[in-house]
């Protein structure tokens, strides 16, 4: 995930000032929330948190279809025992 640097809030501030936290997501789409100045939580819109699961789907899919392709002939000797 990219994140724009302007999308970081620590997480005294969210604390103290939620409504402000949640207005920036409105506005940019995500805020990533940093305790110890390290980033911690990720809040989004929740109507985005399913397009977040899917594109983590197409990855499993692609990541599946390389180690396939690349060990074929492993999984080929397999089926023919």
């Amino acid at each position: 995930m990219k994140v724009n640097i302007s999308n970081l809030v620590s997480i005294s501030e969210a604390n103290q000032n939620f409504s402000k936290v949640a207005r920036m997501v409105d506005e940019n789409g995500v805020v990533v929330i940093l305790k110890n100045n390290v980033p911690r939580y990720v809040l989004v819109e929740y109507s985005q948190l399913q397009e977040i699961e899917t594109v983590g789907d197409e990855e499993v899919d692609k990541v599946a279809k390389k180690l396939l392709s690349k060990h074929k002939k492993a999984f080929e000797a397999l089926a023919n025992e």
